[in-house]
């Protein structure tokens, strides 16, 4: 069994040698049926055959090309954030991915925190959370976190990231590559946001821009950044970044995407001994907080530093005496944002 950090190196090519080839091959064997499933769901929907709900409000849904993190989440606070600022009552609905029975996932705790004027709800039955969500909390509209790929409960604004680094899943649908569903399917999209876009050139972007136009070229194009804000304690204090800068610090992340984090680190000017990688929503346990503490120790560093998606899982501000802080992730959109502001608005609720 892959490791997702295997695995990665596996489909992206980085992983050389006869096994790996052979690895290669077996999963684009596989890849061949994948796709033909995903295509012919695609089809029922697109033709009226699969049943679609629709919502007493409109629904605008951010979701991903690809597997692994894309930067969703800072997206989805500024969108809840630009309809609160308009007197909007919003409602976000997730699918609850990698949450314990009856608990709320990383990316619900964390949004909890950047959002507490804003209701979640986390249900794989999405079309029920909607009518609870419209019932129950009287919203005016809904945000459908990681909603790309769940058909059944009709938008009126489809948002889909691409992230600059790892734009197309390696020329793959899972499990040959990242790929949730052919590039093709962007042609449901009506806007394409490039997350991360400070990490590439303007070349590049302009090469990616170029891809998604082939498919989709009535989306609005969007550029981000991932711009870290303060440093975030378990129990809500914030420090300026400064407070780290130049210092001696250990990392850990269970992210899709630990590429954008280690970029984040290097912005903050922190002296990074060890960056640990966890597998994507990875539930931490005592022996994993046992172990950052000791190499913490070990390498005499000032901190230990994660994502603020760690941070809520963990929920604890220190480690062996060893101070823990998380990166607070904020949202710079170099441009495209009247397209973006202009898409919203066409969708408001009119009274």
């Amino acid at each position: 069994m892959l490791s997702p950090a295997e695995f990665r190196a596996v489909v992206s090519g980085e992983r050389r040698g006869l096994q790996a080839g052979f690895l290669r091959l077996a999963l684009r064997l596989v890849e061949t049926p994948y796709t033909w499933a995903v295509r012919y769901r695609n089809y029922g929907y697109d033709h009226g055959q699969a049943q679609v709900s629709h919502a007493a409000v409109p629904v605008i849904s951010v979701g991903n090309l690809t597997l692994g993190g894309t930067g969703k989440t800072p997206l989805v606070a500024w969108i809840a954030r630009w309809l609160r600022a308009r007197d909007i009552r919003v409602t976000l609905i997730s699918r609850g991915y990698g949450a314990a029975a009856g608990a709320r996932n990383d990316e619900a705790l964390e949004l909890e925190q950047k959002l507490p004027d804003v209701p979640h709800l986390q249900n794989p039955d999405r079309v029920a959370a909607a009518a609870t969500a419209v019932d129950e909390f009287e919203c005016q509209m809904i945000l459908l976190d990681d909603g790309f790929q769940h058909r059944r409960l009709a938008r009126d604004l489809d948002i889909v990231l691409i992230d600059a680094v790892e734009p197309f899943g390696y020329g793959h649908v899972f499990p040959r590559g990242m790929l949730r569903e052919p590039v093709s399917s962007l042609r449901r999209a009506q806007v394409v946001a490039l997350s991360r876009a400070d990490m590439v050139s303007e070349t590049r972007r302009q090469e990616l821009r170029a891809t998604v136009a082939r498919h989709n070229p009535d989306a609005a194009w969007v550029e981000m950044r991932h711009a870290p804000e303060c440093l975030r304690a378990a129990d809500g204090q914030t420090a300026p970044l400064a407070t780290l800068a130049g210092k001696r610090i250990a990392a850990f992340c269970g992210i899709g995407n630990p590429v954008g984090f280690r970029h984040t680190l290097a912005q903050c000017g922190f002296d990074v001994a060890e960056l640990r990688e966890f597998p994507d929503h990875h539930g931490y346990t005592r022996d994993d907080v046992t172990s950052l503490g000791d190499g913490a120790r070990e390498q005499g560093v000032s901190a230990l530093v994660c994502t603020h998606k760690d941070l809520v899982k963990l929920g604890v501000g220190q480690v062996a005496g060893v101070p823990i802080w998380a990166v607070e992730i904020g949202l710079e959109i170099l441009c495209g944002q009247a397209d973006l502001e202009a898409r919203l608005q066409a969708v408001l609720p009119r009274e």
